[in-house]
């Protein structure tokens, strides 16, 4: 796993993890995972890059900053942690709910972005989705099951996110994932998050439009939840995007497939950002 610290800033407490030395590159994560979900590929890209990871606020070991939970809200976050680290224009990758704030901010703050990816992502509030999401999203039945089912949701996540048939996460990693996610505090934030991102998703795609920097729309063939049908409904809102399609990977090809992952990415800013 990455070795991770716990740094103090204006706003809170914010765990993070650094490896390698070049050009910047930040991982967004999602939920019920932390920063750890990318344990496989950081190494892999800290060869030639500075790779930096970090729980988000509220989330995993980080501490809650004031104001909402939203991806605007989210975005000035991370506006806030680049100029806490003195980092310039970054290569930004955001998964899962790190997908929506990643593509805000790179809309927002173009000068900070040197490129950007967006992997498997609700991205539109119309496209496919799994029939788990839809009945979430109608009936709000996420706010019961975070708070006080969650090793359902838990377990629920492990068995959809990763291959069948294949090993799943490492003992340690389980271990790791479910003592950050079991915390109520970090439930409640994500209760605040799924409200919040669910009330901005449909304003979201103008802001998808105002994305200039070269983009990656990278996602995974047999993502349960998010299908390629939100890949390519991202494709068609973001200009010059480029689209990708691992073959036979999950919604966690991060950590089952890091190594294909690995090389589509530098492959792609090779291109983009000679």
């Amino acid at each position: 796993m990455l070795n991770a610290q716990l740094e103090t800033h204006a706003l809170g407490r914010v765990r993070v993890a650094r490896l390698g030395q070049g050009e910047p590159v930040v991982l967004l994560h999602g939920y019920p995972d932390n920063l750890q979900v990318f344990s496989e590929l950081s190494p892999l890209l800290a060869a030639e890059y500075e790779v930096i990871a970090f729980d988000w606020p509220g989330l995993g070991d980080s501490a809650a900053w004031p104001g909402g939970a939203t991806p605007v809200v989210l975005a000035k976050h991370l506006l806030a942690l680049l100029d806490a680290w003195g980092l310039g224009r970054v290569h930004l990758l955001g998964q899962d709910m790190g997908g929506q704030p990643a593509l805000v901010f790179a809309a927002a703050y173009p000068e900070r972005v040197r490129s950007l990816a967006v992997l498997n992502s609700l991205v539109g509030g119309q496209e496919a989705t799994s029939w788990e999401i839809k009945w979430l999203r109608r009936f709000g039945v996420n706010r019961l099951l975070l708070r006080h089912l969650p090793r359902l949701v838990y377990w629920r996540a492990l068995h959809t996110f990763l291959p069948l048939g294949r090993p799943g996460l490492s003992p340690a990693l389980r271990r790791e994932m479910w003592r950050t996610f079991r915390q109520p505090a970090v439930r409640d934030y994500v209760v605040r998050m799924c409200a919040g991102y669910e009330a901005q998703l449909p304003r979201l795609p103008a802001r998808y439009q105002q994305v200039r920097c070269p983009t990656l729309i990278f996602w995974a063939e047999r993502d349960k939840h998010f299908p390629p049908a939100q890949a390519h409904f991202l494709a068609a809102q973001v200009p010059h995007a480029q689209l990708e399609i691992l073959p036979q990977a999950t919604h966690w090809m991060v950590l089952a497939r890091a190594a294909e992952v690995a090389e589509r990415l530098r492959a792609f800013w090779a291109r983009a950002c000679p």
